[in-house]
């Protein structure tokens, strides 16, 4: 619902703005501009879905040969500890605990629309312990809100759009990702765990949370010793590494366990390739309406005022061009996609704008969309203390994004 009203708002107010453009100022050429922008949009939307087919299917294979290969299961029994901690009312051994991983491994892998199905199953095994039917769980919350936080390890379909843009190191905004979306899902953490009265001083999570937030202070201070070029070239070097280790480990564990794992890829890949032609109307529908709206100036309106503010109180306004993809994305996920390549069509890839708007879709996610199919499709209308969690999330990804954008770039 709020995407549909936001979708009317860009087409309502580009009318507005080309009207008062053409009357007032006489210009006969915006109408023009704006209908072949609706053009140029829609070929764009289907051509970068098309390029995005084959990496969904390659992954969802991968995927799945990690799946049958035992991978999950194993980082679900590894996870356990932990897991018992944060979702302190899930019975042990629960097959929840797995649905629950499968959803998360999906997150950090950056396969959003395979993340979604998983989800949704872990959601109904959680309603099945919910004593409230009409009311979200402390399970269901902390699930809820390290989802909207948008976990992130692998972004591949953040990389093949910045490749299919024409960036020279499509993987450079890897580690900023990391850092930017690590620090979104902790503070989402801290937030609940506050409300839930969860012991994050109990040891585990401690040594968990600790490790990992030494690991990415490591990173930080690492990088930030290192010259540009030597940053881009560390920074590109690890995520390509690090996927093919990826890969190859999955294979491996497929061989072991005698999985055949070409039949096991086909069948990922299949769920892959019905993914990506499922995102197709969705982001012809946002490309079109930011077309539009950008076509007929109102863009350049609104960017032109956040920067006079921003530079009225002293600050550099550089990030502003990127920031619509962040007010974009706790809204809607597609929304905010297409404000991303909107971003590195119009100031290009390499762009520190383009940079910024990528870092901006990785380090969060669709807080109001998760929060409404999740909970819609187990029919919980009392959703307590998700929302300011999930927003409170959200903020500290776009600080943290901006944050790191200006310590790489």
């Amino acid at each position: 619902m709020v995407l549909n009203y936001i979708w009317i708002a860009f087409f309502v107010l580009a009318f507005i703005v080309a009207t008062i453009r053409l009357v007032f100022f006489g210009d006969a050429e915006v109408f023009p501009d704006i209908i072949n922008s609706t053009f140029a949009s829609s070929k764009s939307a289907f051509e970068i879905s098309l390029g995005l087919t084959g990496v969904l299917a390659l992954w969802m294979g991968i995927m799945r040969i990690g799946e049958q290969g035992g991978v999950i299961a194993l980082f679900s029994r590894v996870l356990s500890p932990l897991f018992s901690k944060l979702f302190p009312d899930i019975p042990k051994g629960h097959p929840v605990t797995g649905s629950i991983f499968m959803n998360m491994a999906a997150n950090m892998l950056g396969l959003d629309n395979a993340a979604t199905p998983l989800g949704l199953k872990a959601m109904e095994g959680l309603q099945e312990l919910n004593p409230k039917k009409d009311t979200a769980t402390n399970p269901m919350i902390m699930f809820l809100v390290i989802n909207t936080s948008g976990l992130t390890l692998i972004p591949i379909s953040i990389m093949v759009y910045r490749a299919q843009l024409g960036a020279a190191q499509p993987t450079d905004v890897f580690v900023p990702i990391l850092i930017a979306t690590f620090i979104s899902t902790l503070a989402g953490i801290i937030a609940v765990a506050l409300y839930q009265r969860i012991n994050l001083l109990n040891r585990t999570i401690l040594l968990f949370l600790g490790g990992a937030t030494l690991f990415i202070a490591g990173i930080i201070w690492f990088f930030s010793t290192l010259s540009q070029d030597q940053i881009d070239l560390y920074s590109t070097t690890f995520a390509n590494v690090f996927l093919f280790v990826i890969i190859i480990g999955f294979i491996a564990a497929g061989i072991r366990k005698k999985v055949n794992v070409y039949d096991a890829f086909i069948e990922g890949a299949k769920e892959g390739f019905t993914t990506a032609v499922r995102i197709i109307p969705y982001l012809v529908a946002i490309l079109v309406a930011i077309g539009v709206f950008r076509a007929s100036g109102c863009m350049d309106y609104l960017t032109q005022g956040i920067a006079s503010l921003v530079e009225m109180c002293g600050l550099n306004s550089d990030f502003v061009g990127a920031l619509p993809t962040a007010l974009m994305k706790p809204l809607s996920g597609s929304g905010a996609r297409g404000l991303m390549v909107d971003a590195m069509s119009t100031y290009g890839a390499d762009s520190f704008v383009g940079r910024l708007a990528c870092i901006f879709q990785g380090s969060t996610d669709t807080t109001f969309y998760i929060l409404a199919v999740y909970f819609g499709s187990v029919g919980v209308a009392k959703t307590r203390h998700a929302v300011p969690c999930g927003l409170l999330a959200d903020l500290a990804g776009i600080l943290a994004a901006i944050f790191v954008c200006y310590l790489f770039f």
